[in-house]
């Protein structure tokens, strides 16, 4: 059982924990994949998804995840909601308490937002990504996409290349992935490389080959334009020529290496479409793997929650 009513990241979770999720999203993909899309465990529960930030996939799969569990699910968009008028995360927080919500999973630009949330409300609180800080169920996802293919993650090596500073997803899989056994080796640009980040564990590679040498999977990360002053390099055409991922760079990885991105990717920038649409790709399986990993984690949240009452 989980050791808290909120799954706010990965850097306080425990191995044990991170298992227990994985070992419940594989349960949960092979029902979704026989095609039973409907389950009474959250009958009678609410998940609210409330997302400052534009997504589809992590919104899509929180929505899905909650209605195939049974529970009534409600989406607040932060354009179209009170905050329009000066609403505080607090208040709205206070808000949707006392609408008795279970569940609200946030998307917030700000690092800590859903911490703070969490400490506001009695229900429990997912963190969809809060600024350049976690992305917690992205990672679940990438180490269930990554353990389906090799049976474990103990004595893996992932390569991680892209915009590293801004990566939510980055840090969380640092996390995670580490507590599993694994090795994350990192490259990108002095200017997209967050300062400590070596402190945390990370292998920082003097270059892309050696950062993907023998890797058993490799992670392209977006470009996240939206996140930048500019000028932290040239041009996208420049970053792809130096630092993206291509068929010459992949023979230096393991034979039989997956390629993973998070999404939205762009095309021929961090990976060519050769590799996004190849037969290593595992980036349609991570979408998958996305709805069985939140369906885990309401479910293990809703069992915290009984357990607790």
């Amino acid at each position: 059982m989980l050791k808290n009513k909120d799954l706010l990241g990965l850097r306080n979770t425990s191995a044990e924990e991170i298992t227990e999720i994985l070992d419940n999203a594989e349960e949960m993909k092979k029902l979704v994949n026989s095609g039973k899309k409907s389950f009474d465990l959250l009958k009678g529960k609410t998940l609210i998804t409330l997302f400052y930030e534009n997504s589809t996939r992590t919104r899509t799969s929180f929505e899905l995840a909650g209605k195939y569990l049974g529970a009534t699910e409600v989406n607040i968009s932060a354009s179209s909601s009170s905050v329009q008028k000066g609403e505080t995360l607090i208040d709205t927080g206070k808000t949707l308490q006392a609408l008795k919500a279970d569940f609200i999973a946030i998307r917030h630009p700000m690092g800590g937002a859903p911490h703070l949330l969490a400490k506001t409300v009695g229900c429990s609180v997912i963190n969809g990504g809060d600024g350049m800080n976690e992305h917690p169920t992205q990672a679940l996802l990438d180490m269930l996409t990554m353990r389906e293919t090799f049976g474990t993650l103990k004595g893996l090596k992932v390569a991680i290349l892209g915009d590293i500073k801004h990566s939510r997803v980055a840090k969380s899989n640092l996390f995670g992935l580490q507590k599993m056994g694994a090795e994350v080796w990192i490259y990108a640009p002095r200017t997209l490389l967050p300062k400590g980040i070596d402190e945390l564990g990370a292998h920082i590679a003097p270059s892309r080959e050696e950062c993907v040498a023998g890797a058993n999977a490799v992670m392209g990360l977006r470009i996240q334009l939206e996140r930048q002053s500019g000028g932290l390099f040239p041009s996208l055409g420049e970053y792809a020529k130096f630092y993206g991922v291509n068929d010459d760079v992949m023979k230096h990885a393991d034979g039989h290496a997956i390629v993973l991105h998070p999404g939205p990717v762009n095309r021929g920038v961090e990976l060519t479409p050769q590799l996004i649409d190849g037969q290593t790709s595992r980036i349609e399986d991570q979408v998958t793997s996305g709805l069985s990993v939140r369906m885990a984690v309401l479910k293990l949240l809703s069992e915290y929650r009984e357990a607790h009452a």
